[in-house]
């Protein structure tokens, strides 16, 4: 890093203090907000009611789907129950499981989603090629895998 904190190295740029991609995933993450707002709605919670109107979902399918873990799945699901999205519905075969179905105010909010994730998407993207954004996702997938999947063996000292 140079005297006055610019970063010198792809390293520097991509993973050092400033980490270029957690400044992208902020950025992506309040321009979806922004976007998602006039409908009451976060990210996560839009995510979660796009996952939900597949069917047969319950929440251990939906935490996994969403990187949540169970408390913040069981925080998402209240929260949409408030407002009338969603309802945790018993199975008839196991009382002690949960089925996530969407009312019909959650159903008619849908449809309006996946227009303004793709929205999003053009942006982050626009002046690519698309060789430029299978190369970026085709990135991200393997930087997704080396965090989850335990990737490449950490460098020994």
């Amino acid at each position: 890093m140079t005297d006055d904190g610019v970063p010198t190295s792809p390293f520097e740029l991509v993973l050092g203090g400033g980490s270029l991609l957690v400044q992208v995933g902020r950025e992506l993450n309040t321009e979806t907000e922004r976007r998602l707002a006039p409908l009451g709605l976060t990210a996560q919670q839009a995510a979660l009611l796009l996952h939900a109107a597949r069917g047969q979902s319950t929440p251990g399918v939906l935490k996994g789907r969403l990187g949540t873990d169970t408390a913040g799945m069981t925080r998402l699901l209240d929260r949409l129950e408030a407002k009338g999205l969603l309802r945790r519905v018993r199975r008839a075969e196991d009382r002690r499981s949960v089925v996530i179905e969407l009312t019909d105010e959650g159903m008619a909010l849908v449809p309006r989603l996946p227009p303004i994730f793709g929205g999003v998407s053009r942006q982050v993207f626009s002046g690519f090629s698309e060789e430029e954004i299978g190369q970026v996702t085709g990135m991200l997938r393997r930087i997704m895998a080396n965090l989850t999947e335990g990737g490449a063996a950490p460098p020994t000292g």
